[in-house]
């Protein structure tokens, strides 16, 4: 008999870090990505697809962003050397970790050979996962801009949300209903501007149902709706730190593949010189585990590839068998199934905790025996014929549920610089464009300002890692921006070759309109 509902959903997001020089820092946090996260996610949904006693089910954002390079052939014809690299390193280690290079060998080559099969062709698979309603693949903003910061524009907030729609369309072929808004932040009255771009629904963080005007009844557990039509949903804690925390959830197990150890550390740069890097960075290559509680980074021991499958299996039978306890004492209070929304950042799974495939892998085979019903957000709304009206609270998915992650010191002189370009952009794009070179023009300063609104760059200069690359990206395109503008609003012309070349470096949005920033008569 099933108790109740979960559902897993899992934002994939990476920033526009597309670089035309291969061996980037950049590149390589895609590529470590694919063969981390995304290749080994679609395979086990795949997998599970196929097995007749699962059923797989889960909710997924594939941000433009990331589906931009996803998409991008220049990229996808460096993937295999990138994985032959690591695989020759791999080669060169005979006596070390025995069992985990040889582990860490296979994943690699399998991975590979589910590019080839594919032909790189990640999106064609996710469409396809999506026809057989094993996923609900939700847009993003079009590049994780962090949307309360861009309200003083309202069009900025729209641009970001009907570019990414657009774009979505152009390689699903359909348009998405939900989205995962950057952060999950929300601010009052974006409803309006999702319900324009035919948006209708999204998870928020916790306090934006819980402190939601009037209070919703079944607090957590069940979706609210605003008076625009919007469906929102909220993330519960109890199902979610259980799998977030290294500290105090299943990533922090013993058994674990360790993150931070990377060989590319280990390597001396003599070393690393031989195999073609200039200098100390990390390769991903992994081969040690989380180990003893407090065990210094030099003293891990190595990764049992055996030992971390037993104790996945263990921690997923923990977790479904705590969300049933969970459901069962809902039901009694309920007079409605209960939700429990279970949100993460996909790279969670496989990147960051490497093991994460396999949990996924083992809910969707246990969860039916535990009368758990998995769903999507989408099923979850068809579920629900009587929605509550309410008026989501301001929050965010930062701690404490406000916006001070993407709003402090380290990073609030983005802020003016948005504001200053976001109005310049929606007067010039409000006056009518007539003139063909000037369109064309306005179209690439578009898709600068969208990638200088990324909150990426805000996180990275808060947590404090590679911030110099932060600080480039945003100026970058900021300069771009602005030169492009003023060559319109002096009438100079821009050397073609000069426009040419920041086309083919930010080659974004191919579908994106002026439009979206004009002012609403």
């Amino acid at each position: 008999m099933t108790k109740g509902n979960l559902a897993m959903v899992l934002h994939a997001h990476l920033p526009y870090v597309r670089s035309e020089e291969p061996g980037s820092l950049e590149e390589d946090w895609f590529f470590q990505a694919l063969v981390e996260c995304y290749l080994p996610l679609l395979e086990t949904l795949e997998e599970a697809y196929r097995a007749k006693d699962q059923t797989p089910k889960i909710t997924i954002g594939l941000s433009p962003t990331l589906l931009s390079l996803l998409d991008d052939d220049l990229l996808k014809n460096r993937f295999e050397e990138w994985v032959a690299i690591r695989l020759k390193v791999l080669n060169t280690l005979e006596t070390v970790c025995i069992a985990a290079v040889q582990h860490l060998k296979e994943h690699l080559k399998r991975q590979l050979g589910s590019w080839k099969t594919c032909k790189g062709d990640l999106i064609g698979r996710f469409k396809k996962l999506q026809a057989s309603e094993v996923i609900d693949i939700l847009t993003c903003a079009a590049t994780h801009g962090y949307l309360p910061l861009l309200r003083e524009n309202p069009e900025t907030v729209r641009a970001q949300l009907k570019t990414a729609v657009r774009e979505h369309q152009r390689l699903f072929t359909k348009a998405p209903l939900g989205i995962w808004l950057p952060e999950c932040a929300y601010y009052e009255g974006l409803d309006e501007l999702m319900a324009e771009s035919g948006l209708r629904y999204a998870v928020l963080d916790g306090h934006g149902l819980l402190n939601a005007d009037p209070r919703p009844r079944y607090g957590l557990y069940a979706p609210i709706c605003t008076r625009r039509g919007v469906a929102f949903f909220g993330r519960d804690s109890e199902s979610t730190l259980p799998v977030w925390s290294a500290r105090d959830g299943y990533p922090g197990n013993p058994n674990y593949r360790e993150f931070h150890r990377d060989l590319g550390w280990d390597l001396s740069t003599e070393n690393l010189k031989k195999i073609g890097f200039k200098e100390k960075r990390p390769l991903g290559i992994k081969l040690f585990k989380i180990s003893a509680k407090n065990t210094s980074l030099e003293n891990k021991q190595e990764y049992d590839p055996q030992a971390a499958k037993e104790s996945v299996k263990k921690d997923a039978e923990n977790f479904l068998k705590d969300r049933k306890k969970q459901l069962i004492k809902l039901e009694e209070s309920m007079q409605i199934e209960p939700f429990l929304i279970a949100p993460f950042d996909a790279e969670l799974f496989g990147h960051w905790w490497f093991e994460g495939p396999q949990f996924l892998s083992y809910l969707f085979i246990k969860s039916q025996k535990e009368g758990i019903k998995l769903i999507t957000l989408k099923e979850a709304l068809q579920l629900t014929p009587k929605i509550q009206l309410c008026s989501p609270s301001p929050s965010s998915w930062g701690q404490g549920g406000f916006h001070n992650y993407w709003l402090n010191k380290s990073n609030d002189w983005i802020v003016h610089e948005w504001s200053k370009a976001g109005r310049e952009m929606v007067s010039i794009c409000s006056e009518g464009l007539t003139v063909a070179s000037h369109i064309k023009i306005i179209k690439q300063a578009g898709r600068e300002l969208l990638l200088s609104q990324s909150s990426d760059w805000s996180f990275i200069l808060k947590a404090g890692t590679t911030t110099e690359l932060a600080r480039e990206r945003i100026h970058l395109h900021l300069k771009r921006f602005w030169m492009l503008i003023n060559s319109i609003k002096d009438n100079k012309i821009i050397n073609e070759k000069v426009i040419e070349e920041i086309e083919k470096e930010d080659c974004i949005f191919p579908l994106i309109s002026p439009i979206d920033w004009r002012k609403k008569i």
